[in-house]
């Protein structure tokens, strides 16, 4: 799979949110969701990229605990526990996402200090993870608030 392509679709999506988070679902090589932020515009704290990304999904194909098996979220940035826990309860087969939640701490962007990997590890389902893909240009739209 062509990581790079596929964040660089997810900064695209990040663009149109009120904070820089975009995330897409991939399947087979293919675009199935498009999501971004809107945690501000909605009032709803749970509005993240990701987290619009599997509602959007569920909505259309509807719910079970591997509903997203064999799909890849691609995210902007690491999930925060919120939308790590989500990707585990919907059953995504693998996360990737460019900046981490460290490097977002260090730009003073407010974050739940425990990581992606360490979530998927204590879920009943346990999700590849992948990160630092484009993590500079990620970043660059945190530098740009």
């Amino acid at each position: 799979m062509n990581h790079e392509k596929f964040i660089q679709e997810a900064l695209i999506e990040a663009k149109k949110g009120d904070l820089p988070y975009g995330a897409v679902i991939v399947k087979d090589n293919e675009i199935i969701i498009r999501a971004y932020n809107t945690s501000q515009t909605d009032s709803d704290v749970s509005a993240h990229g990701e987290i619009n990304a599997l509602r959007a999904f569920t909505k259309q194909y509807g719910y079970s605990l591997d509903a997203l098996n064999g799909y890849t979220l691609y995210t902007t940035c690491e999930p925060c526990p919120m939308c790590a826990a989500a990707c585990i309860w919907a059953g995504v087969s693998r996360i990737v996402f460019g900046a981490s939640i460290k490097q977002l701490i260090d730009l003073d962007t407010k974050q739940i200090d425990l990581s992606c990997q360490t979530v998927a590890e204590k879920g009943f389902q346990s999700p590849e993870v992948i990160g630092g893909i484009l993590a500079d240009e990620c970043l660059e739209l945190f530098r740009q608030l």
